[in-house]
């Protein structure tokens, strides 16, 4: 369809017009986010019992692969063989609250995909020609960048961060007897602020397209941005060195690749207004 066709259409919708579709693709990404969450709390032995209680348990994928890196390398303290804690429930309303939590972050973390999807659709006819080209694969790559961070949050940050808060004691005398509230919340937290943190080369993608960024002003707050992504990692992580030096490091090195990508995009801007000067020298 022409530029002017899709102009045409655009200014044929009312303020109305646009709402109203923005609701349909809000429906069916709520839609999408509730069938899942159905389906998860329907599944509650492998939603809560493998999934979310997974890390908790000494057999977890991550835990096993150390054990087998550990006798690789000889260094016996990388074999995770005891997580010393409980995990109960003081409330009477606990174990059920902490079961519709856990359904809806799955059935948000699978249905992400299709609801940036939506999303998408409704942003993407409000763009011109140049500017869905410049975006085109947004929704695989916004969508992958989000999966991989829950899955690092998941397998690495988690389990190393659970391992660490079992173990640490002020006295032998004091018991670690989590409540489930309290490990599902930090379980949730870790992984949905990787997933967020992970969109950051988009993020700088889109800023250096519209000229907000570029790559030498990144390069010059790299410093700036190394102190700013430790805060936000000991915020968002539990209080030990360990977590916030594991979110910050693919942090800062996602940061280099929007330098990269911020580098890139000013060169095909280069090549392309060197080529119109070419074209046409008479505007010179």
């Amino acid at each position: 369809m022409a530029l002017d066709q899709i102009q045409e259409e655009e200014e044929g919708m009312s303020f109305l017009d646009h709402l109203e579709a923005l609701r349909f693709h809000l429906l069916r990404s709520i839609a999408a986010i509730l069938i899942l969450t159905i389906i998860a709390f329907l599944a509650k032995d492998i939603v809560f019992g493998v999934i979310i209680l997974g890390p908790s348990k000494v057999d977890f994928i991550t835990y096993r692969v150390l054990c087998d890196l550990g006798n690789y390398l000889g260094i016996s303290a990388l074999c995770i063989d005891e997580l010393p804690f409980t995990i109960q429930s003081r409330q009477m309303t606990g174990q059920f609250s902490m079961h519709m939590t856990s359904s809806i972050v799955v059935g948000f973390v699978v249905a992400f995909p299709y609801v940036f999807w939506e999303i998408w659709r409704f942003i993407s006819p409000g763009l011109y020609i140049k500017e869905k080209n410049a975006a085109r694969g947004a929704v695989f790559f916004v969508s992958f960048l989000f999966l991989s961070g829950a899955a690092f949050g998941y397998y690495v940050l988690s389990p190393l961060s659970i391992n660490f808060l079992a173990n640490y004691q002020l006295d032998p005398t004091i018991l670690n007897e989590f409540d489930i509230t309290s490990y599902v919340t930090t379980l949730t937290m870790l992984v949905l602020a990787s997933a967020i943190m992970f969109q950051l080369p988009v993020v700088v993608y889109f800023l250096a397209m519209s000229g907000l960024v570029t790559s030498k002003m990144l390069k010059s707050y790299r410093r700036h941005s190394i102190v700013v992504i430790l805060i936000v990692s000991a915020i968002i992580t539990p209080p030990d060195v360990v977590s916030q030096l594991l979110i910050a490091m693919p942090i800062l090195v996602l940061y280099e690749v929007g330098i990269i990508i911020a580098k890139q995009l000013e060169k095909k801007r280069a090549l392309a207004e060197a080529e119109y000067k070419k074209n046409h020298p008479e505007e010179d």
